[in-house]
C-alpha cells in the first residue's frame, strides 16, 4: 500500500471532522440561541460536509480495500464521518496499524 493512500484517508478524515464539529455548533446556534445569521452558516457547513463526506467515503472505502480489512472493520471506519469527533479518534486508531503495511512505490525484495 502507498503512503499517499493514508495520506489522504488522513486529510480527508480531519476536514470531515472539522466541519461535523461546526455543522454541530452551526445548528446549536441556529436551534437553541437562535442567533442571526446562523441559518446562512448552517446551510452551507452542511452541504460542504455532505459532498466532502462522500470523498471520505470513497478514500476510506480504497483504503480499507487496499489493507484488506473485513467487513465489520470497514463500516466502523465508514461511519465514523457521521459521529462528531469519531473520525479523530479511528484515524489515530488505525494510523499506527497501517504504517507498517507502507511502502514507498519500490519492489520489495524476496528473501532466500
Amino acid at each position: 500500500m502507498k503512503k499517499s493512500v493514508l495520506t489522504r484517508y488522513r486529510v480527508m478524515a480531519y476536514v470531515t471532522g472539522v466541519l461535523l464539529i461546526l455543522l454541530c455548533l452551526s445548528m446549536i446556534a441556529k436551534y437553541l440561541l437562535d442567533i442571526n445569521g446562523a441559518d446562512d452558516l448552517t446551510r452551507v457547513v452542511s452541504i460542504a460536509h455532505g459532498w466532502l463526506y462522500v470523498i471520505y467515503l470513497i478514500f476510506a472505502f480504497d483504503l480499507g480495500a487496499k489493507a484488506k480489512w473485513p467487513v465489520k472493520k470497514q463500516l466502523w471506519v465508514l461511519l465514523a464521518g457521521t459521529i462528531p469527533t469519531a473520525a479523530f479518534f479511528v484515524e489515530r486508531r488505525i494510523t499506527p496499524e497501517l504504517q507498517a503495511k507502507i511502502t514507498d512505490g519500490r519492489p520489495v525484495v524476496a528473501k532466500a
